[in-house]
Order: C-alpha cells, then structure tokens, then sequence
C-alpha cells in the first residue's frame, strides 16, 4: 500500500467570522476536501468513478469542535476509513493545526455507493475494483508523516 501524504489547507479570510475564527460549516467542506484528495492520491477520483456509473452519496456528517482554527492558520485533516461493507461507508476525520499540532476538529461522513440514477449497488460484486481500494484501507492511519496521533 502507497505511503498518503496528509491533506492541508491555508484558512482564507471568506471562512471566517468577524473575529477571524472559521465558521463551523467549513469543518464539513474541508471533509469533503480531504476525501476527494484521497481518492485522487489512490488513483481513483470521483471523476472516474462518476466515469464507470457510480456515486458516493452523503447519509450525514458530524463534527465536533475542539479548538478554533483562525484566518491564515494552515490545517491538517487526516481522514480515515473506519467502517466500509461494499454498499456503506463511514470516515472519520481529525483536523490539526499544521503549526503546533493541536487537535482542532473531529467527525465523520456517513455514505452509500449508488449508479447515477441513485440506486443502491454493491461495490464487491459489481465493481470489485472499487471494493478493493476502499477495503485496503479501512482502519488505515493516513497520516503518512506519523506526526499527528
């Protein structure tokens, strides 16, 4: 299994309050964020898998907040597969602040593979390809660099 270099982000000025704390909704996005670049990592983006007739539907996300991040910090999320069946997934996620290491955020995304017309499919016998990458990785720490725990 290939070495996932960690995903990072530099907090813009538009995703904060007019305290320069980020508003809460942004913790989702980036999820969102840290998913999307771990499939490109692994060599299967949403882009191809859209491609082959499948979508990974949202059931839910939670996050909760430990620290705040602020304007121009640069944050760390570190996803990880922690429950996947071949139909549901769940990925949990730990935010970090890159400059001292300390623990901003946790939560999870909740999701269902369907075909473009929303119908449910199962990933093992439909499209083994894809069950393969996400079972290699369930439990997986992602953090490449072995820095934040």
């Amino acid at each position: 299994m290939e070495k996932i270099s960690l995903y990072e982000h530099r907090v813009s000025y538009y995703e904060t309050d007019q305290m320069g704390i980020v508003h809460h909704s942004n913790y989702i996005r980036w999820f969102e964020d840290a998913r999307v670049d771990f499939l490109e990592k692994v060599g299967f983006s949403y882009a191809k898998m859209e491609e082959i007739g499948i979508m990974i539907v949202v059931l839910g996300a939670s996050c909760d907040y430990k620290v705040s991040a602020r304007f121009g910090d640069t944050i760390v999320v570190i996803p990880k597969i922690s429950e996947f069946n071949g139909f549901k997934m769940t990925v949990s996620y730990r935010v970090y602040n890159r400059e001292n290491g300390v623990l901003l955020a946790t939560g999870e995304t909740r999701h269902c593979f369907t075909d473009l017309k929303l119908k449910p499919v199962r990933t093992k016998k439909e499209y083994p390809e894809v069950y393969k990458i996400f079972s290699d990785y369930i439990g997986v720490n992602l953090d490449g660099e072995g820095i934040y725990q």
